[in-house]
């Protein structure tokens, strides 16, 4: 038996007599085609947007119709199988494919159920002209199969490159959305307009991370949509929206090994400030000044704020005076003002009632309610060594601008 060698262009053995048979039921072969494409595509059936499935089915139609007309120029040619203007709406149709947010396999399976229609669709008209035998079939196989491998090729092309473009789009607002919060004092409007642009409505918890350059790629391809990252000189800044993927215990998880400094949770308009104290942090590290209690681990920002705040880092004990009084945001301004006084003098005398009552001149049971008061908000923080120590360094800043109120 001898078999033909395989060719680049097979339509050349089809018999000329396929022109006029096929052409004849040129319409009724395209809507075949189209309509059984149109039914193979995930959701269209069940999608309310009657114009959207109308402009879909003109769509596959007006490609059919472009795909067909072509096929029966090339019978008994041995032309190339897409000149740029066929290749260009097959390019287009790919690109249009990648736009609706379709997978690629929905494209090739609206080609391959197109091969199978005009296998019979062919064949059927071909044996009405004339008997045909199996090696019509193999020709008429061969010229679809190739014929089509062709329009894949053109389609998966535009779809690649429409998903190029996406992404390079969706690169160019993420890093203007980095920029602009790194950059610090531009305007509320510009900064939610670029946070929109990417798809981030909220952008009123945002944790800073800095991590060394050959980690950045990882933490693109970890936090995709959840973060926006900007390569510097000697590192990159991640900056995550809060959620379940910037908790300490998965950020710990996540970055371990990766000699990561996360900083603290902030708003927008804080970012920048984050971003110095996370520097900051790097620094001490980077000295030798601190390390995490294991070495792999992620170093936290909020762990070393004492420290930040002692070597007299303002934005370090304001954050540290928040995290500590927070308690107490909710009361009202006198009440506050009394409470933290009374707290200063009692870690500053070591619970001494009496003592505290004596320099605030008021009645030791005053000292002993707000006392009462304090433990109610506080709780268990005001038996550990640590906190007083952090409530007696946040509060001894605050006197100094006490004694001047008082002055004045």
């Amino acid at each position: 038996m001898t078999v033909r060698a395989v060719s680049s262009t097979p339509w050349q053995r089809l018999p000329l007599e396929l022109v006029p048979a096929l052409r004849s039921r040129l319409d009724a072969t395209v809507r075949a085609i189209a309509d059984q494409i149109t039914a193979a595509i995930p959701g269209v059936a069940d999608n309310a947007k009657l114009a959207d499935n109308a402009k879909l089915a003109m769509d596959v139609q007006r490609g059919v119709r472009v795909a067909l007309e072509r096929f029966l120029e090339l019978v008994g040619t041995d032309d190339a199988a897409l000149p740029a203007r066929v290749r260009e709406t097959f390019v287009e149709l790919g690109a249009a494919e990648a736009r609706e947010d379709r997978t690629t396999e929905t494209l090739l399976s609206a080609l391959r159920t197109a091969a199978r229609v005009l296998m019979r669709t062919t064949s059927d008209a071909l044996s009405r002209v004339r008997p045909i035998d199996t090696e019509d079939l193999v020709d008429l196989s061969d010229a679809i199969t190739t014929f089509v491998d062709e329009l894949a090729a053109a389609s998966t092309d535009g779809f690649t490159l429409q998903l190029r473009e996406q992404a390079g789009e969706s690169d160019r607002r993420r890093r203007l959305l980095s920029e602009l919060l790194l950059r610090g004092g531009t305007p509320e409007r510009a900064i939610l307009a670029a946070a929109d642009g990417i798809g981030w409505r909220r952008i009123d918890a945002l944790v800073p991370v800095i991590l060394p350059p050959e980690q950045t790629r990882h933490a693109r391809f970890h936090y995709r949509s959840e973060a926006v990252v900007t390569e510097r000189e000697h590192d990159s800044v991640l900056i995550l929206r809060r959620g379940v993927l910037s908790s300490r215990a998965q950020l710990a998880e996540t970055l371990h090994g990766r000699g990561a400094v996360v900083g603290p949770t902030v708003n927008w308009a804080r970012l920048p400030q984050a971003v110095r104290l996370t520097e900051l942090a790097a620094q001490l590290a980077a000295d030798r000044n601190v390390e995490a209690p294991d070495s792999d681990d992620p170093i936290f920002v909020e762990d070393h704020l004492v420290t930040l705040a002692l070597r007299g880092e303002q934005s370090a004990l304001a954050f540290l005076s928040e995290r500590r009084l927070s308690a107490l945001v909710d009361l009202r301004e006198t009440t506050r003002q009394r409470l933290l006084e009374t707290l200063h003098s009692w870690l500053r005398h070591w619970g001494s009632r009496t003592a505290v009552a004596v320099e605030l001149h008021v009645h030791p049971q005053t000292v002993s309610y707000r006392i009462r008061q304090l433990r109610d908000l506080l709780g268990d923080d005001l038996d550990d060594a640590t906190t007083r120590f952090e409530l007696l360094l946040v509060l001894a800043d605050r006197a100094e601008s006490w004694r001047l109120r008082k002055v004045v």
